[in-house]
């Protein structure tokens, strides 16, 4: 579902959104539209920013990460009783 939606622009600031699409490539609305949805996080499942992405794996990995004591030595450096 999608919805039309009519702007009112400064020729000064249609002509700078015009630069800035012809730059990357996108149409001055494509280029709206982009903004719009990385700026206020609406992108979902595989499209998430990538810090975010990047943040939540780094705390998955670390849940699995610690330190056991055996209360003994091992390894081929240590005595054992």
């Amino acid at each position: 579902m999608s919805q039309l939606l009519t702007l009112e622009l400064s020729d000064d600031v249609y002509a700078a959104l015009q630069q800035q699409a012809d730059a990357v490539g996108l149409s001055v609305a494509e280029l709206i539209v982009t903004s719009l949805t990385q700026q206020h996080g609406l992108l979902t499942g595989a499209n998430l920013q990538p810090e975010a992405h990047t943040e939540e794996v780094l705390q998955r990995l670390l849940n699995y990460a610690g330190a056991v004591s055996l209360g003994y030595a091992t390894g081929i450096d240590n005595e054992s009783y």
